[in-house]
């Protein structure tokens, strides 16, 4: 009896440690293309929970992105990444990932079709709680994420880490209904040139916005895997830590979780 109630107690102790989080490749479409998401979640929670579409960098939905779903889901959301490209869709080299980028931010009717597909996949998660959503973009997935604002989405939250600013059709601003918070590397070459007239626009439009910066920090800064190959494109380590807590801060924030 005394084992037994030890084992019990052990148990009750430990429990949350065999908490996990759970990820999933989940198909969908955007009309005819069939488009391949990461889906993950921390089974132990119950009920409903806030939503985190998570966008890609110019190379696509891989490891990295995978795992930036995953410790979004170990803060206690769904998170689902967001294939834009579609299902076997994946450049290899740095020509190759400006030539698919590219198609999407020439044609932003795509990148908006793209990404609200994405968000209804998310949003039809039963364990979502669709009144709380936010979008959160890496480098390109930067620019998806306010394109996704500008189709008026009812998003409480868009942050973009290191991404894409220009705004070719600034009224649209005047759709965004979300917080948005922009987290840059204050050494940006790639970026940071569009981001005055981006803020003239989201000033006009009355768009809810923050901008932080990250002094010494260039294109790229908070993926490890940046290791200066590309020149102006490398990792931070102290940028990356900075901007992640204002990411977690500022999702709190908005779900007031």
């Amino acid at each position: 009896m005394r084992s037994w109630l030890l084992m019990l107690a052990l148990i009750l102790t430990v429990g949350p440690v065999f908490a996990k989080v759970v990820t999933k490749t989940v198909e969908y479409k955007d009309g005819n293309q069939t488009l391949a998401g990461y889906l993950a979640y921390d089974d132990s929670i119950q009920g409903k929970r806030p939503g985190v579409l998570v966008l890609h960098e110019w190379n696509g939905l891989g490891h990295y992105i995978q795992w930036r779903a995953r410790e979004m889901a170990r803060l206690g959301y769904v998170a689902f990444a967001a294939d834009i490209y579609g299902k076997n869709v994946h450049p290899s080299n740095p020509d190759e990932f400006k030539k698919e980028s590219g198609k999407y931010y020439a044609d932003r009717p795509l990148m908006r079709s793209r990404v609200q597909a994405a968000l209804s996949q998310l949003t039809q998660n039963p364990m979502v709680d669709t009144a709380k959503i936010a979008a959160i973009g890496y480098c390109f997935g930067g620019a998806v994420a306010l394109e996704l604002g500008r189709t008026g989405a009812p998003l409480l939250g868009i942050v973009t880490v290191h991404g894409g600013l220009a705004d070719p059709i600034p009224a649209d601003d005047a759709n965004i209904k979300a917080k948005v918070l922009i987290l840059q590397g204050g050494d940006d070459k790639f970026t940071l040139g569009d981001l005055p007239a981006l803020e003239n626009s989201f000033k006009s439009n009355k768009v809810d916005y923050r901008v932080v910066t990250y002094p010494g920090a260039v294109h790229g800064f908070s993926n490890p895997d940046n290791k200066g190959s590309i020149p102006g494109i490398l990792y931070n380590e102290k940028a990356d830590k900075a901007s992640w807590r204002e990411m977690v801060d500022f999702l709190k924030k908005i779900f007031n979780s």
